[in-house]
């Protein structure tokens, strides 16, 4: 029988938390493993499934797993934790998260009782609530504005959590009105003053009122998610890669650094990209902020592994394919010239040739790995205006650096003058290889459009999406690719056989009035679901094609803000908590993470 346990958090889920657990003795400071089990009860008695429940040492690493339907619950850890460890039970609404030390003899053979205070503030329920919750809350002049702020206002990090909610006067929103424009929000004028008033009206500080609805699915007991935190609150690691050998590599585009996970032993190191004369920003040497407060000349954004083993990086910031060969230590750059701006997504074909989308000179690039020749394709501009971006940029991004950090791109930039915002960009931006005929497939994010190219003969044919920004897209072994719809929080199903769009499936919220921004999805080789990021309620879903339903997996961390996903050999699936900044996640610092679906199914 299909179990679904709905579980209520807001204003009204009464009693008190129990945690009733066993815990084996171990030293407060040193490096061990550790074995916990427990049960999460309702002061009642009533078993609270769903609960997540986190260890954490000294060095930020944690361990998750969630209780079942008699909110019980086990965690074997399987790194060492080193220094103090501490131990948290968190569930949405109206309870408070306690937090208690593990020290040695703990338990001794009793169960440990832990308590969790029943929220009685207002104020204090409201700031449990996820970012979705306060996002929702805001009221919109119309929903053209709404939908103009989803689209520039989400792409980077988490909109309505507790940093960005602050109470702000209608001047300082306008001031990070403005120090976004210099990120690459297209807005027009008209949004300048319509979001500073609409936020400064709406973040006051308040609390608002919400109930959310969380279903907890029969198979997330069996789970548990590890989370990595490295690097400070600047750091901003974009996407990840796992090599053959197991080790995890991802990018940070804020510090031209190459962060390096070794899992057995949750030893994090680095590798920093030499700036090779190139200036602060790279081809972005006009812009403020925070493309200017980056110390970053290279700017590596996406990591795919190649058939040589070696971690093939795009440099969105200065145009080049950035190579490191994990085996010699040696990183290698290539220049991909021709007034190519931003490349982003990258994938291998079978035959082992690199494809990339330029988000901002409108083309995808191919590089044979063993010339390192590289080829552009010209794709349709899709109109004017747009047109115009495609042969002006170049030459705008160089102008702007004459006159130093001035942000000078966005006032010679046409599209606040022409009031079209965003769709003077067409913005390529995810990228797959089709499985049944090797074509290459892209996304157009602003544009909205999907396009194929041949690969014999590089012909280009392009299809409108039924919904609006398509981003990072994924075929299945059937040749059935799978597209989020950022701005709308649409799941896109498209039949590359026929050609064709055949259903669309909107995401779940928390709650009736909430929205949705799936960043990025993929599809796992043995299972075929699909994983979607969830950016708005700190949740990773999961969606089976066959019975068309989604799961959720709570992440414990607030602020969670993931980009692409990989999947390991093992099962686990991997990802990135990269919210900008990384401040404003829950502990400052960005994370790896890896959740294993079937954790406790396997022990």
């Amino acid at each position: 029988m299909h179990v679904l346990i709905k579980l209520v958090r807001g204003l009204a889920l009464p009693g008190l938390l129990v945690l009733l657990g066993q815990t084996a003795a171990m030293a407060a400071t040193q490096t061990d493993n550790v074995s916990l089990t427990g049960t999460v009860r309702l002061e009642d008695k009533t078993a609270v499934a769903g609960a997540m429940v986190t260890l954490t040492d000294a060095n930020d690493y944690s361990e998750t797993v969630y209780t079942d339907l008699q909110g019980n619950w086990r965690l074997d850890t399987t790194g060492g934790l080193h220094g103090d460890v501490r131990l948290r039970v968190r569930t949405g609404g109206a309870y408070a998260d306690n937090t208690i030390p593990v020290v040695p003899g703990m338990s001794g053979g009793k169960p440990v009782i832990t308590v969790l205070r029943r929220l009685t503030s207002v104020q204090e329920i409201s700031d449990q609530l996820t970012a979705s919750a306060h996002a929702a809350s805001v009221r919109w002049k119309s929903a053209a504005t709404q939908k103009d702020f989803v689209s520039q206002c989400h792409f980077c990090h988490q909109i309505g959590n507790a940093t960005t909610r602050r109470p702000r006067s209608e001047d300082e929103w306008k001031g990070v009105i403005t120090r976004m424009q210099g990120y690459g929000a297209l807005i027009t004028w008209k949004n300048d003053e319509d979001f500073a008033k609409t936020l400064s009206a709406n973040f006051k500080g308040e609390p608002i009122k919400n109930v959310q609805t969380f279903s907890m699915h029969p198979g997330l007991p069996s789970a548990r998610l590890r989370e990595w935190a490295f690097g400070g609150p600047l750091n901003y690691v974009h996407d990840i890669e796992a090599g053959d050998d197991g080790i995890i590599y991802g990018v940070d585009m804020s510090d031209d650094r190459l962060w390096i996970l070794d899992k057995s032993t949750n030893k994090v190191d680095s590798i920093i990209m030499p700036p090779n004369g190139l200036p602060l920003g790279g081809d972005f040497a006009g812009a403020v902020a925070p493309l200017g407060t980056f110390a970053s000349h290279h700017g590596p954004h996406s990591v795919v592994q190649g058939p040589d083993k070696k971690m093939y990086m795009t440099c969105s910031l200065s145009a080049e394919i950035c190579i490191y060969d994990p085996r010699t230590k040696k990183l290698e750059f290539i220049d991909i010239g021709r007034d190519a701006v931003y490349p982003h997504t990258l994938r291998f074909d079978k035959k082992g040739v690199l494809w990339f989308t330029l988000a901002l000179s409108n083309q995808i690039g191919r590089m044979d790995i063993k010339s390192k020749k590289i080829d552009l394709i010209e794709l349709p501009s899709n109109g004017v205006w747009r047109w115009v971006s495609d042969a002006m940029l170049p030459s705008i991004l160089e102008a702007a650096s004459w006159f130093g950090k001035k942000d000078m791109h966005v006032a010679l930039s046409h599209h606040k003058m022409t009031g079209e915002g965003r769709d003077v960009l067409n913005l390529p931006y995810g990228i797959d290889i089709s499985p049944i005929d090797g074509s290459i497939w892209y996304s157009k994010l602003y544009a909205g459009y999907i396009g194929r190219i041949d690969p014999k003969t590089l012909e280009v044919k392009e299809f409108k999406t039924p919904y609006p920004s398509p981003r990072r897209l994924r075929f299945d072994k059937a040749g059935t690719l799978w597209i989020p719809s950022f701005d709308t929080g649409v799941l896109m199903k498209f039949d590359s056989n026929r050609q064709q769009f055949v259903k669309n499936y909107k995401l779940p919220t928390l709650a009736k009035n909430e929205y949705e921004t799936p960043y990025a999805l993929a599809v796992h080789p043995k299972t075929q679901q699909i994983w979607i990021a969830s950016n708005l309620s700190d949740r990773i879903m999961r969606f089976d094609p066959k019975t068309e339903a989604f799961v959720a997996y709570p992440s414990p961390t607030r602020v969670t803000y993931m980009r692409d996903f990989i999947f390991l050999e093992d099962g686990q699936v991997c990802t990135s908590n990269a919210n900008l900044p990384a401040g404003a996640i829950e502990g400052g610092r960005p994370k790896l993470m890896c959740l294993e679906p079937n954790y406790r199914s396997a022990k």
